[in-house]
């Protein structure tokens, strides 16, 4: 039986890959996420901040629950500096350091972002071999945790997940915010977002859990760092625009309000999957139409009929 500890277990990513990785034969999956609050369902395996946590405790942690695989899904999308430096850096590189302390000898699947590369050229896939030029903190930070990661000397890889979508999407994302946006608008109302012509790879979560899943259980080494996206790179209008009609909003959507300032930095990105398919057999099975379909039925309200 083998042991796969999931931290970050109740996250948007981290439900998801937990939840698939039960449906692996022959093992048992661990959960770790930071401490309940009141009122949360049982206490997690491994209660931790990834952000504070002593290396050393971590370690002792880790080697009572002896897991065979760690896959790193504790992750910040929005926050201060400091937040984001804690979490995705100095955690990343914190885990590392613990696991090949205490489990050497497994294997330590971390996401990482697409944010970690920057803007890329309109037209042209950003490929693993692709330079990284995070264009803001968030990017900066992910890229530190993944080149903690990599360069441990671990058996490990970072998935580098682009933009998930799909049911539990968090505010902190664009697709999630607007979900709750359209539900809670009236009809004829207006929603104001940023400017929306930049392109955009929307990857479904599942898919994401299923990368995962493929990357804990592949045989022999893997390359360092794969992509998961799509391969599709997406009007970010076209998809507020369906997402609208899908959460039954029939009001204006006004593009005059302040956007993030990585989507003035980055205006197209689009994953190149292919290294993905050949290391682990994986590509994207699900469309955005399924992604936002599981998104809209998430966000409506009990009785509501999306």
């Amino acid at each position: 039986m083998r042991r796969i500890l999931v931290l970050g277990a109740r996250g948007f990513l981290g439900g998801p890959v937990a939840a698939r990785l039960v449906a692996e034969p022959d093992v048992t999956v661990l959960r770790g996420s930071r401490r309940e609050a009141p009122g949360e369902e049982a206490a997690p395996d491994l209660g931790v901040d990834l952000g504070s946590v002593p290396v050393d405790l971590l370690a002792a942690a880790l080697a009572g629950l002896r897991p065979d695989a760690v896959v790193n899904c504790a992750g910040l999308a929005a926050g201060p500096a400091s937040a984001l430096a804690a979490v995705n850096a100095r955690g990343a590189a914190a885990l590392a350091e613990a696991v090949a302390a205490a489990v050497p000898q497994a294997r330590l699947v971390h996401l990482g972002s697409a944010g970690e590369y920057g803007p890329a050229l309109p037209g042209e896939p950003l490929a693993e071999t692709s330079p990284a030029r995070p264009a803001g903190v968030y990017g900066a930070t992910k890229l530190a945790g993944t080149l903690a990661v990599t360069g441990s000397g671990l058996d490990a890889v970072a998935l580098r997940v682009f933009n998930p979508v799909g049911a539990g999407a968090p505010a902190s994302g664009l697709p999630g915010r607007l979900a709750a946006a359209f539900r809670t608008a009236p009809p004829d109302g207006v929603v104001r977002t940023g400017d929306l012509g930049a392109y955009r790879d929307f990857v479904d979560v599942a898919d994401v859990a299923e990368a995962v899943a493929l990357a804990v259980t592949a045989p022999g080494p893997l390359p360092p760092v794969l992509n998961v996206g799509s391969g599709v790179a997406t009007l970010v209008r076209d998809l507020v625009a369906e997402l609208a009609v899908r959460c039954g909003f029939t009001g204006r959507v006004d593009e005059s309000g302040a956007g993030s300032e990585r989507s003035a930095a980055v205006s197209w990105v689009r994953a190149d999957v292919s290294l993905a398919a050949t290391a682990l057999g994986w590509r994207p099975a699900r469309t955005l139409h399924d992604s936002l379909t599981a998104l809209s039925r998430a966000a409506a309200p009990a009785g509501a009929r999306p």
